[in-house]
């Protein structure tokens, strides 16, 4: 038995101010963090330190309940706030206990908090899972923040003169007068629009993100990062046979112990590779544990399949491969079917943008998972996802396609597709779009993100060039898929598990040279191989297809409907970013319908607009 400790946490450090007089602001940055955890909460204020959190309950209320204090003699020694899930927690329990701790609760909040008073900031480097904390260290009056290894949950802050806010989304911190008003400067609006994630960049002047495997300590000295976690190139010399064996064995062990859970769990089943290899093996491990089969779930659209046209970036609707799995494995399964009403609603549209806190978003996909993930919550409150797979084993066409491996740029933006995802560039003003030189601006982080690559001595060739893209999707492609997930997620208080990023496999995988990785001519030939015998043979041999967006002509002729309404109201919030007359010029020309970029070009302007109003943002361009 354990505690799901899926949450929001939120903080304050100050050295100058006495926090207890405070505790307005503080409680009002905990309570952002309320669809985030909205069972239970708690806040644990100090002369200078404050820390919240909100909680996702599952059971064990009270001995899980954060903030959760170890003391000593009735002297506190540290507090913790956590947000995630450790699946080694076993494990380090029972070491702790023989090295001494005793433990009050079944928790591994518990055991995370012990783990601390036992090896202090190393102990990050024992955990196994997905986590983001804080932990103020009441004898040093010190602080620790800590993401982990792939960044799937998100911790921000942003350093003041006198100490530190915290929080495990933008909102929190933008709670705090200190962080007001939220700013966007140019910069700011880049990494926007660059269609990469450039670590530690938290868009808000101000703000940081805590990068993946790092810790930030804040003392009265001030401000520190220390990387604890970084993909290292190591020598591969597994051959074929145990490379797929030790993949398998390897993903085994993950889904098994993520499938730890005292509520409903279920999994995310597109009929890819991925997602139904998760739920294949998290069905034979059920069924050898003695329990129900899992039950899985779907996004389609009314009338996708019917009507499906193949894009540059899908081949097939997913449906039909859903299907095969399901009859394959006995899975109790669900459709969750949207019609362009739903996508375009104003409610669910409206919850996205305040789950994301910055207008990047894929349009209908963003409102999609959402909706989705709404619908699942009624059944489930943890989900197992496939995501990350392509990143980890070389699944998207880039890996694949000639001109994406020798572009001089992020693999992605290389190829046909990419204006699905361009969001509101297309309609933005052209002198800001020249101010913004977001061609300069991509070239430079990726020119940072190549200096970073790991390499083996000798390495060259396709080899050396596979090794860097493999290093730019992990660090600066999925870290946006898994935002995505994250507050969509959690915006309806859903925990989904990630088992593709636990880092062992990724530490595995990635030194698995390329000649192995697609040893049989496809993509994620490892991973395909390693599956194959719990799947059906249409997903073994189907290729790669994105997360399905409408292609219902309603679902842009909507979007038009609702642009123009926003232009007839006479003050646009967007005006100062937005080309106006390129929108009304689209609006005007019915002849533009389906074009590239066209619709997701009017997404993004409705985005930036309700952006610009909601969250009162001032530009410093």
């Amino acid at each position: 038995m354990k505690v799901v400790d899926m949450c929001g946490i939120s903080g304050w450090v100050d050295y100058e101010r006495d926090l207890e007089r405070l505790q307005d602001t503080s409680q009002a940055m905990t309570d952002t963090m309320a669809c985030r955890g909205p069972d239970d909460e708690g806040l644990w204020i100090a002369p200078h330190a404050a820390l919240g959190h909100r909680r996702l309950a599952v059971i064990d209320i009270e001995g899980g309940r954060q903030p959760m204090v170890a003391d000593e003699d009735g002297r506190p020694l540290a507090v913790l706030v956590y947000s995630g899930e450790l699946y080694n927690f076993r494990e380090l329990r029972a070491e702790l206990t023989t090295r001494g701790h005793r433990f009050r609760t079944r928790s591994d909040t518990e055991v995370l908090l012990r783990a601390y008073l036992e090896w202090g900031d190393d102990l990050v480097t024992r955990l196994n899972g997905m986590f983001a904390f804080a932990i103020w260290d009441v004898r040093r009056e010190e602080l620790l923040l800590a993401r982990d290894r792939m960044g799937v949950k998100p911790l921000y802050y942003h350093p003041t003169p006198s100490g530190v806010l915290f929080g495990s989304e933008p909102k929190a911190i933008l709670a705090n007068p200190l962080a007001q008003p939220a700013v966007i400067d140019l910069d700011g609006l880049r990494e926007i629009f660059a269609l990469s994630k450039t670590p530690e960049h938290g868009i808000y002047r101000g703000m940081y993100e805590v990068r993946p495997g790092q810790i930030v300590r804040v003392s009265r000295a001030g401000l520190s990062r220390r990387i604890y976690w970084k993909l290292e190139a190591r020598e591969h010399t597994d051959d074929v046979d145990t490379t797929v064996r030790t993949v398998r064995e390897l993903l085994d062990d993950i889904v098994d112990r993520q499938l730890i859970s005292d509520v409903p769990l279920c999994s995310l089943l597109s009929g890819g590779l991925d997602s139904s290899a998760v739920t294949a093996l998290a069905m034979g491990k059920l069924r050898e544990q003695g329990k129900d089969g899992i039950r899985s779930f779907s996004v389609d659209f009314v009338g996708y399949s019917e009507n499906f046209t193949p894009d540059p970036m899908r081949d097939t609707p997913d449906t039909p491969y859903v299907r095969d799995v399901v009859r394959h494995i006995g899975a109790d399964h669900t459709d969750i079917v949207l019609d362009s009403a739903d996508l375009i609603d104003s409610t669910a549209r409206a919850a996205v943008l305040r789950a994301r806190d910055v207008p990047i978003g894929y349009g209908d996909m963003d409102t999609s998972l959402y909706l989705l993930f709404k619908a699942i919550r009624e059944h489930s409150t943890v989900a197992l996802s496939g995501e990350s797979a392509d990143e980890v084993f070389g699944g998207y066409r880039w890996f694949h396609d000639p001109v994406a491996i020798n572009g001089d740029t992020f693999p992605w933006l290389a190829l046909p597709g990419i204006e699905e995802f361009s969001g509101p560039t297309v309609i933005l003003d052209p002198d800001l779009l020249r101010e913004l030189d977001l061609q300069r601006y991509r070239k430079e982080r990726y020119r940072e993100a190549l200096d970073e690559v790991p390499r083996l001595p000798g390495e060259s060739g396709l080899e050396k060039r596979m090794r860097e893209i493999s290093y730019l999707n992990l660090t600066r492609f999925v870290q946006n898929l898994l935002d995505r997930k994250d507050r969509m997620s959690m915006a309806v208080g859903l925990e989904v598990r990630v088992p593709f990023c636990d880092h062992r496999l990724v530490e595995y995988v990635f030194n698995i040279p390329w000649a192995i990785k697609a040893f049989d001519g496809r993509e994620k030939s490892v991973l395909r191989a390693a599956t194959a015998d719990v799947l059906p043979r249409s997903v073994v041999e189907r290729r790669k297809s994105p997360y399905p967006s409408t292609q219902d002509p309603a679902y842009e002729q909507a979007l038009r409907v609702e642009a123009a309404g926003v232009l007839d109201r006479g003050t646009v919030a967007a005006a100062p970013l937005a080309d106006l007359d390129k929108v009304r010029s689209i609006l005007d020309r019915p002849d533009t319908a389906g074009a590239p970029g066209i619709r997701a070009g009017l997404d993004g302007f409705l985005g930036l607009n309700a952006w610009m109003e909601e969250y009162g943002v001032q530009l410093k361009l």
